[in-house]
């Protein structure tokens, strides 16, 4: 569209002044836009400022509930999804319950400092067995990467920190934004983290994918890949309520919810 400027010439005095205010309203308006256009345009990530903000978050919150998401590379190969119902509460208290095949029904129990610091697992099925396992026992471990004391949004947050600010120390790794994504129906900002490629420099992968939720500034789905690129790692946390007033009973083998034998 092309603007025709009136011939300021032919104007009077009062006139010529209303139009140069007008103009300069216009400019002014052109101008802020182009800075805030270009401001989105340049705009940074910073992962200290981050994780100091996710982890301030975190020291707030005494409890939550979320629906667990998870698929591992376990000898290999890809295990299935799982979808679980997953209860957390400070100091360290963890329920788990599969909602979904595989594994429906199955239910998982530890509590730090309580039964021997064993996990409390409800098989389901005909039998419905009740076990007592060490969190690292070959059993446990022969189906995961990591022992539910891993488990939680705050052991996430603390291993991405320590890979992080391990990698900024030395400058060995880069970031990139990756753009917006909308995950669990929650809207978020995505940013992929690579390591050295060489697995002797010690580092916990070579590759993250995270999504962080731009209103909580938490993590809710991190991939992470091998030295071969593959995806070894896959976990996500959807429906999450903070502070969802969760008390012992949530975290007691007796709570007549739970399918564990009395």
């Amino acid at each position: 569209m092309r603007l025709e400027m009136p011939n300021i010439q032919k104007l009077n005095g009062v006139s010529k002044l209303i139009l140069l205010k007008q103009t300069a309203k216009i400019l002014i308006v052109m101008l802020c836009l182009f800075q805030a256009s270009s401001g989105s345009a340049q705009e940074s990530f910073d992962p200290e400022a981050w994780l100091w903000r996710a982890e301030q978050r975190l020291s707030k919150v005494e409890s939550y509930v979320a629906v667990f998401h998870k698929q591992e590379r376990i000898r290999g190969n890809l295990t299935q999804k799982e979808t679980v119902l997953f209860k957390f509460k400070k100091p360290f208290k963890v329920y788990m319950k599969w909602i979904k095949e595989p594994y429906y029904g199955r239910e998982s129990l530890y509590v730090e400092g309580c039964n021997n610091n064993y996990i409390k697992v409800h098989e389901c099925g005909f039998l419905g067995l009740d076990l007592d396992l060490d969190p690292r026992s070959s059993l446990v471990m022969r189906g995961s990467r990591h022992p539910i004391t891993d488990s939680g949004i705050e052991n996430v947050v603390n291993l991405i920190g320590r890979e992080l600010r391990k990698g900024i120390r030395k400058g060995e790794i880069s970031i990139r934004k990756q753009g917006e994504e909308t995950i669990y129906g929650r809207y978020t900002r995505q940013i992929e983290i690579v390591f050295p490629e060489s697995s002797a420099k010690g580092y916990y992968c070579y590759r993250a994918v995270i999504n962080i939720d731009a209103e909580n500034e938490l993590p809710i789905r991190v991939q992470i890949f091998d030295w071969d690129n593959r995806l070894v790692e896959n976990y996500g946390y959807e429906a999450v309520a903070m502070n969802a007033g969760l008390t012992d009973a949530d975290f007691d083998p007796r709570n007549p919810a739970y399918g564990f034998r009395k």
